[in-house]
């Protein structure tokens, strides 16, 4: 095992081959191994201790990893909550729905959830956590790659309203995230290249290297699903966002370098009616924002065609769509919840490794006639 000061190595057990890793946030651990997901009962009942416990699922997890997760809760009572899967799935409907069912199921005070799923899962069963009798204890299982290496990580919850992404949240840290490699073996290969899009990211925040290898051959990545590099993926991209949110728990300053590609991202995965993945939409917000940076003068030159290039390598969009408006999503940008006195501010980077705007707290105005003109 590791903290994060080292890197991961080989753990003791199990599969020869696995590397396992655990991250150590200030009130949580994040456990990354093949195998885990047989341990969230244990781990729950070790770090949050509960009357009851509820598990909130969607249709496509729920039938392949429920079972899984309940049997590990060796006859606790346990109550397992339903939604539809999709992004179109976190409204404040569904948060409500969700209440309710703990509520109709007894659910008290001294109940821990447990968020297994995606994104949209964690970011749901977080705000009902963070606002159920005004806030109880759960925990992260993320079944996807961009939920294991992004979403599941840092304590955002909360839900989209018509208006936009995430407006309606709470900062609600879990107390555990345990990720289980394996179960990438039954994502479709798209979600997966979604989940690498806030790889690259993080990469391009703060780590050149990790980008580089990242992009690099990326079809080998899914050669077996507990495979040393993908484990070993997920592991320092959960190191590089650990390093960033512990420097800034409530997005103050450096946590908004995090949200580099989320502005045109966000805007463009709105208006897509979210057809589009979200990783499928940070990559496109990333490649635009890049070019945005360096015709800005804030990047290097020859930035925004490293990331386009690394972008279309691991097989992510690099366009946007073309039958929005780039004016509408201009507009979608002044919503965004990163806004400022109804203009959009944006984290970018430098170069690879190292984004800009210390001095401007990390994030940076920018003409809006630049934005179309990179829209455009």
């Amino acid at each position: 095992m590791n903290d994060a000061t080292g890197g991961p190595r080989a753990r003791a057990g199990g599969t020869a081959s696995a590397v396992a890793a655990r991250i150590s946030l200030p009130t949580y651990d994040v456990t990354v191994a093949p195998g885990s997901l047989d341990s969230v009962g244990d781990v729950a009942r070790r770090v949050a201790p509960a009357h009851r416990y509820a598990v909130v699922t969607d249709g496509n997890v729920g039938p392949l990893y429920a079972r899984r997760v309940v049997e590990s809760f060796a006859g606790e009572p346990l109550h397992v909550v339903d939604i539809p899967a999709g992004e179109a799935q976190k409204t404040r409907a569904n948060w409500g729905q969700v209440t309710d069912a703990l509520l109709d199921a007894g659910c008290g005070r001294d109940t821990t959830i447990v968020a297994l799923g995606g994104g949209v899962v964690g970011d749901l069963a977080g705000f009902v956590a963070a606002t159920f009798m005004r806030g109880v204890p759960y925990v992260q299982v993320p079944t996807t790659l961009l939920a294991m290496v992004d979403a599941s990580v840092g304590g955002k919850t909360g839900v989209d309203t018509p208006a936009g992404k995430n407006l309606v949240g709470a900062f609600h840290q879990p107390v555990a995230v345990i990720v289980d490699p394996a179960v990438l073996a039954t994502l479709p290969l798209a979600h997966r290249r979604a989940g690498l899009a806030e790889a690259l990211k993080h990469g391009i925040i703060a780590d050149a290297g990790y980008f580089d290898r990242t992009a690099h051959d990326p079809d080998s990545l899914w050669i077996g699903a507990e495979s040393d590099r993908v484990t070993a993926l997920i592991a320092r991209s959960i190191e590089i966002k650990a390093d960033v949110v512990r420097r800034d728990e409530r997005e103050g300053g450096l946590r908004k370098v995090l949200n580099f590609g989320h502005t045109l991202g966000h805007a463009i995965e709105a208006a897509s009616g979210y057809a589009l993945l979200h990783g499928e939409a940070v990559a496109i917000g990333m490649v635009l924002e890049s070019e945005l940076a360096e015709r800005a003068g804030v990047a290097d030159a020859g930035t925004a065609m490293r990331i386009r290039e690394a972008v279309q390598r691991v097989g992510l969009p690099i366009d946007r769509p073309r039958a929005v408006e780039a004016s509408s999503l201009l507009a979608a940008t002044r919503g965004d919840k990163k806004a400022r006195a109804g203009s959009a501010e944006y984290a970018l980077p430098r170069r690879i490794g190292a984004m800009a705007g210390e001095e401007r707290g990390w994030g940076i105005p920018v003409d809006e006639r630049l934005v179309l003109e990179v829209l455009a």
